[in-house]
């Protein structure tokens, strides 16, 4: 039935494409980190923190607001050969819609993960799904991750294209847990300077950090928001490296 119509009807088709194509603000594509240090638990409060956030009244109204739409994908990535899209592009023009979105956020059974961090075969993978979204206004990746890269190509070496291709790239970090920041690790305090040195790219690039997943729905939804709506967020004034101080929960 859907095939007849497509036939039947090819111009009100193709005019609602070009509106469509004209009218779009922002791509917006979220990627979640579920590498093996994402454990059940931390996988279960990213899932759920997304999907609460994606139903708050305020987020909604700024993705939803103006007469130009946004359009969302959101992919969950790991190791060099571990994407998965979860949401495919869609155009969010109702609060059902994100409803919808949120629902399968939530509900999409979790496949096998590899145990690795491949934060460049990631940023490749938002870059092929972002290019594709060319007659929207901006092009922004929203990148989760609890760990550097330790698997393939860094993402170091990805950037330069990203910002020709005019993707901004922000990231939302989980250092360590409170218990990890008690025992004195180092490199539990350095994941946010290697996301600003390596993976975020952009004029108006940021990093949202947090300690633990247990504070990821407050830190998407601020993100979100400073993305959709920079004015609705208003932050500290950013240091030479460490620009976003943490979130403790």
């Amino acid at each position: 039935m859907c095939r007849v119509l497509y036939l039947a009807v090819p111009v009100i088709l193709m005019t609602g494409q070009a509106v469509q194509a004209q009218s779009c603000r922002q791509a917006l594509l979220l990627g979640l980190d579920v590498s093996l240090s994402v454990d059940p638990l931390d996988f279960t409060l990213q899932r759920e923190g997304l999907s609460r956030a994606l139903l708050d009244p305020v987020v909604q109204d700024a993705m939803i607001r103006g007469p130009d739409h946004i359009e969302l994908a959101v992919f969950e990535w790991s190791g060099s050969f571990d994407q998965k899209l979860l949401v495919d592009w869609t155009v969010i023009d109702s609060p059902a819609t994100l409803q919808g979105v949120a629902l399968t956020v939530l509900q999409t059974e979790q496949e096998t993960r590899s145990g690795r961090t491949a934060i460049g075969a990631a940023l490749v993978h938002a870059r092929d799904l972002l290019v594709s979204r060319a007659h929207c206004e901006t092009l922004t990746l929203d990148i989760s991750g609890d760990g550097m890269n330790n698997s393939g190509f860094g993402p170091e070496t990805v950037r330069a294209e990203l910002e020709a291709l005019g993707i901004g790239v922000n990231g939302l970090v989980i250092e360590g847990t409170p218990f990890e920041q008690s025992e004195g690790d180092p490199s539990v305090n350095q994941l946010t300077d290697y996301f600003y040195e390596n993976v975020i790219t952009g004029p108006a690039a940021f990093v949202e950090a947090i300690i633990g997943f247990s504070a990821y729905e407050e830190a998407i939804k601020r993100k979100l928001l400073r993305e959709l709506v920079p004015s609705m967020v208003q932050l500290p004034t950013p240091g030479p490296i460490r620009k976003v101080a943490l979130a403790l929960e």
